[in-house]
Parts: C-alpha cells; structure tokens; sequence
C-alpha cells in the first residue's frame, strides 16, 4: 500500500500556549460529546413524549434513529468544517463550531411536544438533530488536531487518548452529572414531564467554552508553520479534499474509516447504550444508575490515558491490536453479565459497566493519532475528521439496528453481542492491515514534497 508523503510542517516546534490547546481540544470534545450524549439519558422521556409508539421497543428505535441522524451528518460536517480548518485555521473554526452545537442542543428542549402539535413535533427535533450533526463533525476537524499539533511529540500518544476517549469519558460523566442532578430537581414523571428539556438547555454551557478558545488559545503552530512554507514561493502541490477519495490517499482513506468503524461500534454498543441498557433492559432505578454511568465514565479517561500512553511507548498498531483481541471476548461477557443482572446489585453491576468501559475505550484511545499521523497538514484536518466522522457513523447507527431487531427488550442483549463481535473484528482485521504510524509528525522536514492548501 502506497504511503503519504512525509510532512514538511512536522518538525515545527511546539506552541507556546500548548497547555491552553489541549485543555481547549479535551474539553471542547468533552463539551460537545455531551450535548450528542444528552438524547441517550432521556432517550425514554423523549420517545414518549416526542416520539410515542405502540411498542417501547419501537419508540426507542424512533429515538435512537433521532441519534442516529446526528451521527450520519456528522462527516458532512467533517468535510465542510475540515476544509475551512485546513484553510483559515484550527482555532477560528473551533470557536465557531463548539458554540452551534451547544445552541443547537439547547433549541431541542425547546420543542413542543407530539402531544400538542403533532407530528411536526418530530420533524422539528430531527432538524435540530442534523444542524447538531454538522457542527459536531466539525467539532472533530479542530479538537483533533489543535491539540496533537500543539503539543511535543512526546504527549501525542496521551493526548490523543485524553482528547479521543477521555474526551467522551468526561463528556458522558457530565451528562450522568446533569442527569443526576436534574433527576434530583425533577423525580419520577416530572422528568419526563419537564426534566428531560432541563437536560438539553445544559447544553448551553459547551457553547460558553468557544470564548476561552477565542481568548486564551494559539494556532497550531504546524498549521502557521505550512502556512508560511506555502507563501515562501516554493513551487507546491495544491491538497484538495477529492485528495482523500482519490489518488494517493484513497486506500489510505478507506482502511482508516474501518478503523474508526470498528472502534466505534465498540464504542457505541458498549458505552453508548449502557444507559438504555440499565433503565430498559435491566430496569435499575435512576438514582443508582445515575451513579454507576458516572463511575463508568470516570473510568474511561483513566483507560484512555493508559492506552494513549501505551501507544506512543509500543506502538499504535500493536497496542489496538492487543485491545481489539480482549475486547472480541471480554465485551459479550460483560455485556450479558449486566443484562441478566438484579436491578439491586449496584456494586456487580458498576464493576461490570467500569470493565466494559474501560476495555471499549482503551481500544480506540490510539485512533485519533493514528488519523493525524496518516496525512500532511495541509489535509489533516479534513482527513482525520472525516476519517473519524465516518467511521463513527458507521458505528452510531448500529443501537438503532439492534433494537429494530429486537422484537422485545428481553431480546436486545442478544443482539447487542452480535454486533459487538463483528465490530471488534473489523476492528482487528482493519488495524492489522495498517502500518505503524507512530513518529509520522517528525518526519523528516526536508523530504518528500511540500503541500499548500
């Protein structure tokens, strides 16, 4: 397979405010995974009071499609945002972004209910779904790629992990946070009478971070360093985005979206649907599940730091392949051990969940970095979001395929564990086809060509 050209701007020195980006780049994911998350708390509440059906096993699909439309805009988002980060700059476009995904979730709760207008109702929530949708696709282009330019090659690996899964970790624990709190305020039916709006209006606090980005946060110097390199005169070749679908990147394209898929259809089977999993499936009451989606969070940034680390010490491919091969076993287990488990056995069930999240996670910790390392500067925005964005797709669509399959809830953990089990092995089959990347950014400056945007 025909490899990248190494990158000019890769040996650029490290930002001066390279603590402030990758606080910016974590919490910015953190931020805005928590706004998509926020629909998988109240998936309940809305299915009934925005989509109501028959069948419970029916309106959740209906909500879990809702989810689902997000997640399919999100490489759309990719695209546009990638190439405007790629071309004006990683921070300029962060701002942007990060305050129309927190405006957008926080119009969610103000959509009347099925009840009172219909089935406009639904129509107006999907909408909301997809402006959602683009902007966290383009969320991805700036979070995952600021923070691992900015930083010195010795963090990437970390920072990669932190931004990547301990992004989602932080941002899930923030919804379980929210969810707890507001269950607090708003118990029993009022939750589903008001509670679940109070959830989508916290999404407005994401949309405050766009002004620390704004104020405290530096370019990424590898992105100033390609910009000046493309001014000195140099002849050089112009990266388009068709770049990724054709020519040199093609294959390298499509063997990362597998890798993205993979990891998160782990990611989403497991971690994803754990809420659903303890109020529908095991019916664990709010405030111990509450308590054991928070602890499980937690443990996701401790998986990703520890798998981000392991990356940059033995290798991306070696560390997601050995994760992949215990995630192809251990995940089904788990995942049955918590659907047959007593909805009063909070202790067996939060170190289930701590252990289905941290081996779900730690999988895909090394990712991101793998992205950044496969393209120039000149396309990495473009091509680690879009990459990334695709094949979490892929992925994110798959809860809603488990429960059209599910004739009854007693039926969906069967199902989720055949699907955990294809999607660890595209996972596996994916990444072993892949090169190692690690040290791909400090390329040697002067070889290969040089790209202009």
């Amino acid at each position: 397979m025909s490899q990248p050209t190494p990158d000019p701007a890769a040996g650029a020195p490290p930002s001066k405010s390279a603590l402030p980006a990758a606080f910016a780049s974590v919490a910015g994911w953190a931020f805005d995974l928590f706004d998509l998350f926020l629909l998988l708390y109240v998936a309940k509440a809305v299915g009934q009071q925005i989509f109501p059906a028959e069948s419970e096993t029916l309106s959740l699909a209906l909500v879990f499609a809702s989810f689902a439309v997000s997640i399919v805009m999100r490489p759309a988002g990719a695209a546009f945002f990638g190439e405007l980060a790629d071309r004006k700059g990683r921070k300029t476009i962060m701002v942007t972004v990060m305050a129309g995904v927190g405006l957008s979730t926080a119009a969610m709760g103000l959509v009347p209910t099925y009840a009172s207008i219909g089935v406009v109702a639904p129509i107006i929530f999907l909408i909301l779904r997809v402006i959602q949708g683009l902007f966290v696709g383009g969320v991805t282009a700036t979070t995952h790629t600021l923070g691992t330019e900015s930083v010195p090659p010795r963090w990437r690996g970390l920072m990669s992990g932190l931004i990547g899964a301990g992004g989602a970790g932080l941002g899930a624990a923030m919804a379980s946070i929210t969810f707890i709190v507001v269950s607090r305020f708003y118990p029993g039916d009022s939750f589903n009478e008001f509670g679940w709006r109070v959830m989508f209006f916290s999404g407005l606090m994401g949309g405050l971070l766009s002004l620390f980005v704004l104020r405290k946060v530096e370019e990424s110097p590898m992105w100033l360093k390609a910009q000046e390199a493309a001014k000195s005169g140099v002849p050089a070749a112009r990266m388009r985005f068709l770049d990724l679908i054709k020519g040199e990147y093609r294959s390298i394209t499509l063997l990362n979206i597998a890798v993205a898929a993979g990891g998160g259809a782990m990611y989403y089977l497991t971690s994803g649907f754990l809420p659903t999993m303890l109020d529908s499936v095991v019916g664990m009451p709010s405030g111990p599940r509450g308590g054991v989606l928070l602890v499980s969070s937690l443990v996701v940034v401790v998986a990703s730091v520890i798998a981000g680390e392991a990356s940059q010490r033995y290798g991306r491919r070696r560390t997601m392949l050995t994760l992949g091969a215990v995630n192809i076993v251990a995940l089904p287990i788990l995942t049955l051990f918590i659907s047959r488990s007593d909805p009063g056995s909070t202790t067996r069930i939060m170190l289930a969940a701590c252990l289905l999240a941290f081996l779900a996670n730690a999988a895909y910790s090394p990712v991101m970095i793998f992205l950044n390392e496969r393209y120039p500067t000149a396309i990495r925005s473009r091509g680690t979001a879009v990459s990334w964005n695709t094949g979490f797709m892929l992925g994110g669509l798959l809860p809603t395929f488990v429960n059209l399959l599910s004739p009854t809830v007693s039926d969906i953990p069967g199902r989720l564990v055949a699907f955990i089990i294809g999607a660890a092995a595209v996972f596996i089959v994916a990444v072993a086809w892949s090169p190692e990347t690690r040290g791909r950014l400090d390329a040697d400056a002067n070889a290969g060509k040089r790209h202009k945007v």
